[in-house]
């Protein structure tokens, strides 16, 4: 029986009917009134969903591209920026800002943990921290399932004359992030994540304090910048050819979003990842990720001792047509992440929970049947 695959990963995740519906529609051109129209109609979104006044750039690249374009824009060669390293996209960071000549100071944080603010001050506070010109942080660290305090940072850089980025690409849409409120200077979302978009488009938006260092930057750009993205935004157009159908999905998406209410989603999120928890701790199963930092968007899950966790995804994905992630980098065969961001709800969650204590079982691991399945229905009614 042909069913389609249910993504349960940390992206890309499934697509909505009325999005796919919408990118089906035919092609228009994007210089005309009716692209204009789309595109005004997003932006309005992205805004109410960014929770800012700011502009929000669209750009035709995946959410790394997003994070490079940040990082040219913003700053010049040799221009010393702190990155909270919490895992494989916090690293992202690194490696981008280094090959652009930036002087990096690198916060490495075990795996599984998060960053704590109060760190980051001692470092600012100290000679280390002279002339910093930039903070760099990963509020959902998909790689460990850890979500960090960015409200806490942006606390604390408030009053600095220095730029907060923000790598939201998978949070934006799934977790609280008040832009504006919390301080932060660019914010990079992508469409694959909670968003519910395919791959394509990243988005970014820029507070004034943040327009301010850009128009000083000296580090060399064409198709990225920011100034060009600018002017043309107040044009209701883009610089460059854009992804039509996508923008055209994103106005749907958003408007999804927004109909549900940005608290709800909230709510749901946390619903979903309180309700896989206690499926997963039924099953025996260890959380990678330290409970302080713990996502909503993502459940990281250490491989059972003597269990083979690359053939239980094996199985989840062939036998029963869901996909979840596995460990990156020296976590690989080491975790299993589970995502539930986007379009998700409490029912995709506990077919997967059924289909994950199925898999152990055929692979040897040793679990009552049901327990999973029980636990995550009880949790569905006590969870309000």
């Amino acid at each position: 029986m042909k069913r389609d695959k249910l993504l349960m990963t940390p992206g890309p995740t499934n697509v909505p009917y009325a999005v796919r519906e919408a990118m089906e529609r035919p092609i228009i051109h994007h210089r005309t009134k009716e692209f204009e129209y789309f595109f005004s109609q997003m932006n309005d979104g992205l805004k109410k969903v960014f929770q800012t006044s700011n502009y929000v750039l669209t750009l035709a690249s995946s959410g790394t591209g997003g994070m490079e374009a940040a990082i040219i824009n913003a700053f010049s060669p040799g221009d010393k920026v702190l990155v909270a390293n919490t895992g494989v996209f916090g690293d992202r960071f690194v490696k981008i800002a280094k090959a652009y000549g930036l002087n990096v100071i690198t916060m490495d944080i075990s795996w599984g943990n998060g960053v704590d603010a109060k760190e980051i001050e001692k470092i600012l506070n100290s000679e280390k921290g002279k002339d910093i010109k930039g903070v760099l942080a990963t509020h959902n660290e998909t790689s460990t399932g850890v979500a960090n305090d960015i409200q806490g940072i942006g606390e604390i850089l408030k009053n600095r004359d220095c730029i907060f980025v923000v790598d939201a690409i998978s949070s934006l849409g799934g977790l609280e992030i008040k832009t504006d409120e919390w301080g932060i200077d660019i914010l990079i979302a992508g469409s694959q994540k909670a968003l519910m978009l395919p791959p394509g488009l990243a988005f970014v938006s820029v507070s004034d304090k943040a327009w301010a260092a850009i128009e000083k930057s000296k580090m060399p750009k064409f198709y990225f910048d920011f100034l060009a993205y600018r002017k043309s935004l107040d044009k209701n157009t883009t610089p460059y050819t854009p992804a039509v159908a996508l923008i055209i999905a994103a106005t749907e998406s958003l408007n999804m979003i927004l109909d549900e209410g940005l608290e709800n989603t909230f709510k749901r999120h946390k619903r979903l990842a309180n309700i896989c928890r206690a499926g997963v701790e039924a099953l025996g199963l260890e959380f990678f990720a330290d409970e302080k930092y713990m996502s909503d968007l993502i459940t990281s899950i250490k491989a059972p001792e003597g269990i083979d966790i690359e053939k239980v995804r094996k199985i989840l994905n062939i036998k029963y047509d869901i996909m979840v992630a596995g460990g990156q980098q020296h976590l690989k065969g080491k975790i299993m992440r589970i995502g539930h961001m986007g379009y998700v709800d409490e029912f995709d969650v506990l077919k997967t929970l059924s289909a994950l204590e199925m898999a152990l079982l055929e692979v040897g691991y040793e679990v009552e049947p049901g327990s999973a399945l029980s636990a995550a229905q009880k949790a569905m009614n006590d969870i309000k």
